[in-house]
């Protein structure tokens, strides 16, 4: 037998810049980002999220202004595509199969580029269709949403659903850069800026005591959605998440441990039973609380932190109940968890704020007595103390 033994290494850079009014002429963020591609002549395929151009009815011709003005570093090959926003741009293959046409039509190869303009699932699907066009085109991100700017549309991942699971195709490819305008926030309904904040708070127990304090501080500004409180809470959350994928050795996930997903096998089954009804976010943040309450149980998490976690929640405005979560099966919901990760059960649990701790198993009727206490506490008028919580001392 003869064996030849393979082994490279790829190094991948890739800016996250924060600004203000990306598209305004006077503002060369773009411009500058283009220019790192090495070519005087740049043409790009700009796709729009629904929601962002029913909120920003005057963002195309600013961008066809932006254009004009930069030519010919930039050039726009057609008018913008505009995707269905929110899960069901991901559930229609539909909407990747008209991107690969676009870029098929207008020419764009590997050298040219794919401006998305959206929220964290259109994202993940240009991506997809960016990352599967002529095996990889340059994707530049516009984050529009909270959870986009500081999780969904910063790390390498993207995918659509299929099959009726969330995320089942897919690829790792990391954007050519990411550009994120506070201006986007501006029109936000209350539910989509609170949505993003539950990644926020994931990141901050998995990770980072301190950024946690620093969020439960600030609650109240957070509640009523100052603009300097919001910021602070983006980009510390972003640079946690970055950082997370940088050095915790696994940025493609070719292993079992996935401490970003902390609370998200309950999540990816709430979206699907609440047939999207919920948010990513709403669903992540019931799914932060029924592990942080099941980590309680554990004996993992004190009993005090576990009550500051669900405090935080509801002061940031969250539901943590919802008629999904009385639907859940538990056995089920880890089996399909199993599969996402490769074949071995890790779930991320508290040992402490800002700790985390593997556990490759789940004791279902524990976990079942949390899912019904959050009902008690949260389904009801009278907030209960949790069984969960009172054996955890």
């Amino acid at each position: 037998m003869h064996c030849i033994q393979q082994e490279f290494t790829v190094r991948y850079r890739f800016p996250v810049i924060f600004t203000q009014d990306v598209f305004a002429i006077d503002n060369p963020v773009l411009a500058d980002v283009l220019c790192q591609g090495g070519h005087s002549h740049n043409k790009i395929l700009l796709v729009i999220d629904s929601e962002v151009a029913r909120l920003h009815p005057g963002l195309p011709d600013a961008i066809y202004r932006y254009a004009q003005a930069y030519q010919p570093l930039m050039t726009l090959v057609a008018p913008p595509f505009v995707v269905r926003g929110g899960e069901i741009c991901k559930h229609d293959p539909q909407e990747v199969a008209q991107i690969h046409a676009l870029v098929e039509r207008h020419k764009i190869d590997r050298h040219a580029y794919i401006l998305a303009i959206g929220g964290g699932a259109v994202l993940d699907a240009v991506g997809y269709a960016a990352a599967t066009a002529h095996r990889g085109v340059r994707l530049i991100r516009l984050p529009s949403t909270v959870l986009a700017q500081n999780d969904a549309g910063i790390g390498v991942k993207n995918g659509v659903n299929a099959f009726g699971k969330k995320n089942f195709l897919g690829s790792f490819a990391p954007p050519f850069a990411v550009i994120n305008d506070r201006d986007f926030l501006a029109t936000l309904p209350a539910r989509s800026l609170r949505a993003g904040m539950a990644e926020a708070v994931k990141v901050a127990l998995i990770r980072d005591a301190r950024f946690f304090a620093a969020l439960d501080a600030q609650r109240d500004a957070l509640a009523r959605f100052a603009p300097d409180a919001m910021q602070m809470m983006i980009e510390h959350c972003a640079r946690l998440h970055l950082a997370h994928i940088a050095e915790a050795g696994d940025p493609f996930e070719q292993g079992s441990s996935r401490p970003l997903d902390f609370g998200h096998w309950a999540a990816h089954k709430l979206e699907e039973l609440s047939h999207s009804q919920l948010s990513h976010g709403e669903a992540v943040a019931i799914g932060i609380a029924l592990d942080t309450l099941y980590s309680a149980a554990q004996g993992l998490l004190p009993k005090q932190d576990a009550e500051r976690v669900i405090a935080l929640l509801t002061a940031l405005g969250f539901v943590l109940d919802h008629p999904a979560l009385q639907a859940l099966d538990v056995d089920t919901a880890l089996a399909d968890f199993r599969e996402h990760l490769g074949g071995e059960l890790s779930i991320p649990l508290l040992a402490g704020i800002g700790h985390k701790q593997e556990a490759h198993a789940i004791e279902v009727n524990t976990m079942q007595r949390c899912i019904a206490q959050l009902h008690a506490r949260f389904g009801s008028p009278v907030p209960a103390l949790s069984p969960c919580l009172a054996h955890s001392v």
